[in-house]
């Protein structure tokens, strides 16, 4: 680990006790300089309690001091035995609790329109079971009827890059496997910005589609040409030999 726990935190405690540049407490919580600059002026993290980082065991006072005498001198954080390895541990992406409820409808885009991706992707991207995955795409999941497809990126579950990345690496997989793609998986295998910028297909209107081959007429009787009615069918007028016999 090479930032801090609680770094907000520890942001306003360094902000309050020291003399550190607004860079050097930037670069050691992982924050950007205007954000440490807005905590400074109370415009940011108003109300958030400091996080001492000397009594947490994540810093010395001999490097604050070192740092506050030479400004382009970046904190350290004090060696900790237990943290080495820590960020190679591999496993599920942890989800907040507020936002648990949206994992079914991140799945559910997922499936719909990556279907090439994998149980394990799509676990690792949101932060989901194999059992949920299984059960949303055999649609016997228990809410399914009222789950909606919803973009994960747009649900904030995941970024961007990394939607892309596992979409290209699947390409790739995709690719290599020798397997030949339709249209339709062709453009699922890009990525989603490459995706939304793509001219939809044309496509007939539902109400009038499959009646492109409908005829109303036979070619057999298209054939058949029918009598030209002469115009004095259409009045009942007498004959000119009842009207002499009359007069």
């Amino acid at each position: 680990m090479d930032k801090p726990i609680m770094a907000k935190a520890t942001a306003v405690w360094l902000v309050d006790n020291t003399t550190l540049t607004f860079r050097q407490i930037a670069e050691f919580c992982g924050l950007h300089e205007l954000e440490v600059q807005g905590i400074a002026d109370g415009d940011v993290a108003a109300g958030v309690k400091g996080f001492d980082p000397i009594a947490n065991n994540q810093l010395v006072q001999e490097e604050i001091d070192k740092a506050e005498a030479d400004p382009a001198h970046n904190l350290r954080l004090k060696f900790n035995p237990s943290a080495v390895g820590e960020e190679k541990r591999r496993g599920p992406r942890y989800t907040p609790l507020s936002k648990r409820q949206d994992r079914p409808a991140s799945i559910l885009w997922l499936v719909k329109f990556h279907p090439e991706l994998s149980d394990g992707q799509i676990s690792k991207l949101v932060g989901t079971t194999k059992p949920t995955i299984q059960a949303i795409r055999e649609r016997t999941h228990w809410n399914i009827a009222n789950i909606q497809p919803i973009d994960p990126v747009a649900l904030g579950l995941c970024k961007q890059s990394e939607l892309d990345a596992i979409v290209q690496k699947a390409a790739a997989k995709k690719a290599a496997e020798g397997a030949v793609m339709s249209d339709d998986e062709r453009r699922k295998l890009v990525s989603t910005e490459q995706s939304l910028g793509m001219e939809p297909e044309p496509k007939l209107p539902t109400a009038i589609s499959g009646l492109e081959t409908f005829s109303l007429s036979n070619d057999a009787e298209d054939e058949k040409e029918e009598p030209v009615p002469d115009a004095d069918s259409f009045f009942n007028l007498p004959d000119n030999d009842e009207d002499e016999d009359e007069d």
